[in-house]
């Protein structure tokens, strides 16, 4: 099974998979907009606008398991682009932990190692995927995204090559 292989909903409810990215290197974050480090929203912006034209897709995916999420999806991507300007991808609300886990989200911990487990530990846990599909970083909730902007940049020259 591949990363391609994922089926995922945009905030509306519409399903598509992930082969649509094919090609293209991946940030995937879950989110919360109550969270506290809903700052890194502005961060994350940031990276997708400075990117995208060599193929960085920011993907974000709601889960209220920290209890820290809106009710609907829809209402998380509307406060996401009214409060921090948001236009990347944001997704239906997901679990990423447990039983109900999202397949991608299993998918994502079963191919990167966490510190001690390998569950989500918390909102804003942001996982880079590379054009071939592959995991090639984590990084926890309290890693900004500019923390590891080299990692992406190398992520886009190797795609390039």
């Amino acid at each position: 099974m591949s990363i391609y292989d994922i089926d995922v909903e945009k905030a509306t409810g519409e399903a598509y998979s992930l082969s649509e990215y094919k090609g293209q290197p991946m940030l995937i974050v879950n989110t919360a907009t109550k969270c506290s480090f809903s700052n890194q929203f502005d961060s994350l912006e940031k990276i997708y606008k400075n990117y995208k034209e060599e193929g960085l897709v920011v993907l974000g995916f709601p889960s209220d398991q920290f209890r820290q999420e809106l009710k609907s999806a829809e209402e998380a991507a509307e406060a996401c682009r009214m409060s921090y300007g948001v236009s990347f991808p944001m997704h239906g609300i997901v679990d990423v932990n447990g039983k109900n886990a999202h397949p991608l989200f299993k998918y994502l911990t079963e191919h990167s190692k966490g510190l001690l487990l390998n569950s989500v530990k918390w909102n804003f846990t942001k996982f880079l995927v590379d054009a071939e599909g592959n995991v090639v970083g984590r990084y926890a909730p309290k890693d900004k995204p500019e923390s590891f902007e080299n990692e992406v940049k190398k992520v886009l020259a190797n795609k390039k090559a």
